[in-house]
């Protein structure tokens, strides 16, 4: 759980908008000359763009590791079953400097994990029950819109506002708490960090999770990424953290479990994880 200074902090970098969005931004274009070949750039088509970013990408990773796309056809054995947030800003393979076939992905608005949520439901069980994934990494953000809107009283509107009904009922839960907390940005991160732990614990009571938990100790993992430094924070509010070795500065090399990432290297130890930047 973070202090209210270091939330005081992380709030004022989310700006004062209740409900962000993504502002264009309006450049003065030169007149391309009548025999210009138009190369497509992210300001005169995004789509364009990306398909072209994407190939030179294929073309890279190819010639880096030519062995690369044919191992990832032949199947996939991620360690880390990843639920997060739909947020453009929270891009999990990119944030862990991790690679195609390391995460197996399930996102949605404001990283809700609901016993009742068929969609969730399935893919957590698919991961755990049949790719045999090591670790349920469950992330919340700063500067979530959801916890922003759950906070407030306003409609969201239409089927938005069905969906951030978990998050208001952990609003009515840590009422008083939540009401302790003067300024709204911190407020929002703070339901953002309650959110995670009310997802973890649907988690842990999840008849599959909890199997496999018992036949073969995967770990729950509750964390929260801070947009404005790129870093992410261990809650400890999973399994791993109540397990015996919790709080050790570092456990016995047989139980670590080291992913080498592109950008750095993710430890999974008892008591919690950690990433070192290379």
């Amino acid at each position: 759980m973070s202090s209210n200074g270091e939330r005081g902090r992380r709030a004022e970098l989310c700006g004062s908008d209740e409900h962000p969005h993504p502002r264009p931004h309006h450049k003065q274009q030169s007149r391309p000359e009548a025999n210009a070949i138009a190369i497509p750039t992210a300001e005169n088509d995004q789509f364009a763009y990306a398909l072209s970013s994407n190939e030179a990408w294929a073309g890279y990773k190819n010639h880096q590791n030519p062995t690369f796309f044919p191992k990832l056809a032949a199947g996939q054995s991620p360690s880390i079953l990843w639920l997060g947030c739909s947020d453009s800003r929270v891009p999990e393979t990119t944030l862990l400097g991790l690679q195609p076939g390391d995460v197996f992905v399930h996102r949605n608005i404001a990283n809700v994990i609901s016993p009742t949520d068929i969609n969730s439901s399935a893919v957590i069980e698919y991961a755990v029950a049949h790719l045999k994934v090591s670790h349920i990494v469950l992330c919340g953000h700063t500067c979530c819109g959801g916890a922003a809107a759950a906070l407030g009283d306003s409609r969201v509107g239409g089927v938005l506002d069905t969906w951030l009904t978990p998050l208001k009922a952990i609003r009515r839960d840590h009422a008083e708490e939540l009401a302790a907390i003067k300024d709204a940005g911190d407020r929002a991160i703070r339901l953002a960090e309650l959110n995670v732990e009310k997802g973890v614990q649907n988690l842990l009571a999840n008849y599959v999770v909890e199997e496999h938990i018992r036949t073969r100790n995967i770990k729950v993992h509750g964390v929260v990424y801070d947009i404005a430094s790129g870093k992410i924070r261990d809650l400890r509010v999973g399994n791993a953290s109540v397990m015996p070795g919790a709080g050790k500065e570092m456990a016995a090399p047989s139980k670590m479990e080291v992913l080498q990432g592109n950008h750095g290297v993710l430890i999974f130890k008892e008591g919690g994880s950690a990433m070192t930047v290379g």
